[in-house]
């Protein structure tokens, strides 16, 4: 599966930007451009990594990245800023940055970041949260609305990997290769699975948070 990648920032044409490149370097981008939403999608646990602007309507990134690392949420994140001091670099790694760029920024620079911020962050990820579903991947456990949720080990994986990408379609052969990777499956095995889980979720009081788009894949939908 691609990287999945929020970047925020309230300038469109760094955005925009930002989501093109990226993109190309072969990651999945969302882009907002206030600190409201961004501060909304962090919480959700479905972003692998954030590139994070400091100066933002709403809330400011600083205060987008202190709120998430009070709920909880360990994304990495890569900080944004016109200003280049030591001091306002030290505030943002001390609130829990892994990177902090100054603009203007050389492309290639923003991106070295980001991957090393990727790469510590497969080590030290948090629970996925979409609405009352939390999977906690380090005890691997699965809870609706705080009441835990029994699967077995291929169903968990399945399911963490469409909750991963909550609001995002994902095609049943992407699925497949994260979930069985070089196994010999076929595309019935990976139906028969989703199954499995939509019918632990309906169960559990979550009807309707795991849809098939037909002919194309499937879909988390974020509340």
């Amino acid at each position: 599966m691609k990287p999945r990648v929020l970047v925020v920032d309230d300038e469109q044409g760094i955005r925009r930007g930002l989501e093109r490149g990226l993109a190309g370097e072969g990651m999945e981008v969302v882009g907002v451009g206030d600190g409201v939403t961004a501060l909304r999608a962090a919480r959700t646990g479905t972003f692998d990594a954030l590139v994070l602007d400091v100066m933002l309507p709403g809330l400011s990134g600083y205060e987008v990245l202190k709120q998430m690392r009070a709920a909880g949420v360990w994304t990495p994140v890569v900080m944004l800023s016109a200003k280049d001091t030591d001091e306002e670099q030290a505030d943002g790694l001390d609130l829990g940055a892994d990177g902090y760029v100054t603009k203007p920024f050389a492309f290639v620079v923003l991106v070295a970041q980001l991957k090393a911020a990727l790469r510590r962050g497969e080590t030290n990820r948090g629970p996925i949260r979409v609405g009352g579903l939390v999977i906690d991947r380090a005890k691997h456990a699965v809870s609706w609305e705080d009441r835990p949720m029994e699967l077995s080990p291929r169903e968990f994986d399945v399911l963490a990997a469409l909750a991963g990408r909550a609001g995002s379609l994902v095609r049943k052969k992407e699925l497949l290769v994260e979930v069985w990777g070089d196994e010999e499956v076929t595309s019935n095995t990976v139906e028969q699975y989703v199954g499995y889980v939509r019918r632990k979720l309906v169960a559990a009081g979550a009807d309707g948070l795991l849809q098939t788009v037909r002919g194309h894949g499937y879909l988390v939908d974020v509340p």
